[in-house]
């Protein structure tokens, strides 16, 4: 095994944590009601860190996939890569949005960004079964 798929497979991992963490990180905050600054900056912050998080750890992993001539795992990643930068240009953009209608007191503004907040989640729950996907695909490939 070449060093280039060592250290793809531990950014795979490094991946997976951090997607598992903002997963399970994400889903208590939907108790919050959104219906203060406080609780909207915060949900915006933890996905705009995780997005940022995302890019750079699935970045290094496509960039060591593609060394080791692992095509198709560096396209994998590199989706995710292009995916976490879609989600970043548009979901914190209709958060930030949001946080502003929800100060200015319009009550619809709350509802829209528990929606948008559950958007975010579901996204994150399908890039966690991507990598894990991705994970079992490479322990097979390499049998």
């Amino acid at each position: 095994m070449s060093a280039a798929l060592i250290t793809a497979l531990i950014f795979t991992v490094i991946l997976l944590v951090i997607t598992a963490y903002f997963f399970m990180g994400s889903l208590p905050l939907l108790i919050l009601k959104h219906d203060t600054p406080l609780d909207s900056r915060f949900v915006r912050g933890f996905f705009d860190t995780y997005y940022l998080a995302v890019m750079c750890t699935a970045g290094v992993a496509a960039l060591s996939y593609a060394v080791a001539d692992r095509l198709i795992f560096a396209t994998g990643a590199t989706s995710l890569v292009l995916l976490a930068t879609v989600l970043r240009r548009t979901i914190i953009p209709k958060m930030d949005s949001l946080r502003t209608q929800i100060q200015a007191s319009e009550m619809s503004a709350i509802a829209g960004f528990r929606r948008v907040h559950v958007v975010a989640i579901l996204a994150n729950l399908a890039q966690l079964v991507a990598i894990v996907w991705s994970l079992i695909a490479v322990s097979v490939q390499m049998k």
